[in-house]
């Protein structure tokens, strides 16, 4: 089993999870760029996924492999019953316990199940009884700053079954504020045997060098830091294994790639649908424009397709 974690995983670079965020869409445009990281879904819930077999998040590609597929819950038969409906699509399946929204943490999933290891560990048994696949588990340095667990935590995790481990090197209170903490991530990869990729504040190059130093992982995981950049992971992974420095994509790419994700979202939700859900997108990829705020506060608002493409066709002369 852990051979093949080493196959899934030897790009030494992944597209972390991020609800609303790394839909079928968004995990095309990193595959486009990338033919080998780990790419993962959006979080799927067991408790939605028991109710209903259709969503949008399962969907995927044949050029998708790598591909994990993250489940929630806290339910060891409703978790062990998701990953054998998602056995076949996946070649991983993961594990959130890290999420710190409040809605989640409330129902005792996410970062609610690093206050109880011995239900997170029968999670991990329970899912291992439902695929042939890897499983792995992403987890953060503890719920507070009076309970970093994270070491004991990760040891349990193994010795349940997991495979592999992404942690994100912030505390649940914490959310995404403040520094995440790389060298606190290595006494975790001192303590386990099982591969373990940091996650949390790689937003370039130079900033996954200094991740990998500090932390001494196996590799990365990427979430708020391919927003906008969809090339990102990419370029890390070319320079881990070339030491070539490719340069970030222009603001004339960047909003080239913005269009193609505007109309791949249309194709997939339905104009009206896709138009809205691309908004939250827009600060990322014209961040640096003159007047940015300004014209994002136009195209947040604006309904009609051919306006927003007359808008950024106009930037992309511009910065041609």
């Amino acid at each position: 089993m852990q051979n093949k974690v080493k196959n899934l995983i030897k790009s030494r670079v992944s597209l972390a999870p991020m609800a609303g965020i790394t839909d079928y869409v968004l995990r095309s445009l990193v595959r486009k760029f990338s033919k080998t990281s780990l790419i993962t879904t959006e979080m799927i819930s067991s408790e939605f996924l028991a109710q209903t077999h259709e969503t949008e998040i399962l969907k995927r590609d044949e050029d998708h492999s790598p591909i994990s597929y993250q489940i929630s819950g806290h339910k060891p038969h409703l978790m062990k019953a998701a990953a054998e409906y998602l056995n076949d699509r996946a070649d991983m399946i993961d594990i959130n316990m890290g999420c710190p929204v409040n809605k989640v943490v409330k129902g005792n999933d996410g970062c609610a199940l690093m206050k109880h290891p011995s239900l997170a560990a029968d999670l991990v048994r329970a899912v291992k009884d439902g695929t042939d696949k890897p499983v792995s588990v992403k987890f953060r340095l503890g719920y507070n700053s009076n309970e970093l667990n994270y070491i004991e935590f990760g040891q349990k995790m193994q010795e349940a079954g997991a495979n592999f481990i992404t942690i994100h090197g912030r505390t649940r209170s914490q959310f995404y504020f403040g520094n995440a903490d790389w060298k606190a991530i290595k006494n975790l990869k001192d303590n386990v045997d099982i591969p373990v990729f940091a996650n949390g504040d790689v937003t370039s190059i130079d900033t996954a060098i200094q991740c990998l130093e500090e932390s001494q992982a196996d590799g990365i995981a990427i979430g708020r830091g391919i927003l906008g950049d969809p090339t990102l992971i990419h370029r890390i992974e070319h320079y881990l294994q070339s030491g070539e420095k490719l340069d970030a994509p222009s603001m004339s790419e960047k909003l080239t790639i913005l269009k193609l994700h505007l109309d791949e979202e249309i194709k997939l939700r339905g104009k009206d649908i896709g138009i809205k859900f691309v908004r939250k997108f827009y600060p990322y990829y014209i961040a640096g424009i003159k007047n940015a705020a300004k014209i994002r506060s136009i195209l947040v608002t604006e309904d009609d397709y051919s306006k927003i493409m007359s808008i950024l066709n106009r930037l992309s002369q511009e910065y041609s």
